[in-house]
C-alpha cells in the first residue's frame, strides 16, 4: 500500500471480525460453535476514543484479545495504518505486540506474584527493545510516576498493593511500549 493510502487510512480498521469456539457437550455429542464475536466492524482514527460497551458475555474481552492477537479471529480482516495485521510474518507480529496493548480488568490475575513490580514493568522493554538495564529502569520509574506510583514501589511484589494501585501497575505495563491503541 502506498504511503498516501496509509496516511489516509484509519489507525485501526476491523472488518467483519468473528471468533467462534468449538464446544462439545458430551463425549458422543456433535461439536457445535459458540459465537463469541460475530461480524464486528469499526474504524478508529488516531487520537480518537472508541468505547465498546455491553453486558457481560457479549464479546468485549474477546474483541480485545483479537485486536492484540492473543487469539486469532475465526474470520475477518484487521488493518493497522492500512497494513494487514493478520499476516503471520515476524515483522507484523512484532508490530502488533508494540502498537496495540491491552489492560486486563483484573490486574491481580495478570501480575506474576513471584516477580517484583520493576521486573514486571521492564518485561515488555526486555522483549521488544534494545534498551540497556539502566535505560529500562529509568523508563519504568518515569512511567510509574505518570500513573501515580512512587519510586520505592519498584522492588515490591503485587500482593503489597491495593486493588487501585495494582490497576495502575497494569496500566503502566500497557503503556510501556508507547502503543498507539490501548
Amino acid at each position: 500500500m502506498s504511503n498516501v493510502a496509509q496516511e489516509n487510512a484509519p489507525l485501526l480498521n476491523a472488518i467483519g471480525l468473528k471468533k467462534y469456539y468449538p464446544v462439545k457437550k458430551g463425549m458422543f455429542a456433535k461439536t457445535q460453535q459458540v459465537k463469541a464475536l460475530d461480524g464486528v466492524s469499526f474504524s478508529l482514527e488516531r487520537g480518537k476514543t472508541l468505547a465498546v460497551v455491553g453486558e457481560s458475555g457479549c464479546g468485549k474481552s474477546t474483541l480485545g484479545r483479537l485486536l492484540t492477537m492473543i487469539e486469532e479471529p475465526t474470520e475477518g480482516e484487521l488493518y493497522y495504518n492500512g497494513q494487514n495485521f493478520l499476516v503471520n510474518d515476524h515483522e507484523t507480529k512484532a508490530l502488533r505486540r508494540q502498537k496495540i496493548q491491552i489492560v486486563f480488568q483484573n490486574p491481580y490475575a495478570s501480575l506474576n506474584p513471584r516477580k517484583k513490580i520493576g521486573t514486571i514493568l521492564e518485561e515488555p522493554l526486555v522483549i521488544n527493545t534494545n534498551l540497556s538495564a539502566k535505560e529500562r529502569k529509568e523508563k519504568v520509574l518515569s512511567m510509574m510516576a505518570k500513573v501515580g506510583l512512587r519510586a520505592e514501589f519498584y522492588d515490591r511484589y503485587p500482593h503489597m498493593f491495593s486493588g487501585g494501585q495494582r490497576q495502575r501497575i497494569a496500566i503502566a505495563r500497557g503503556l510501556m511500549l508507547d502503543p498507539d491503541v490501548v
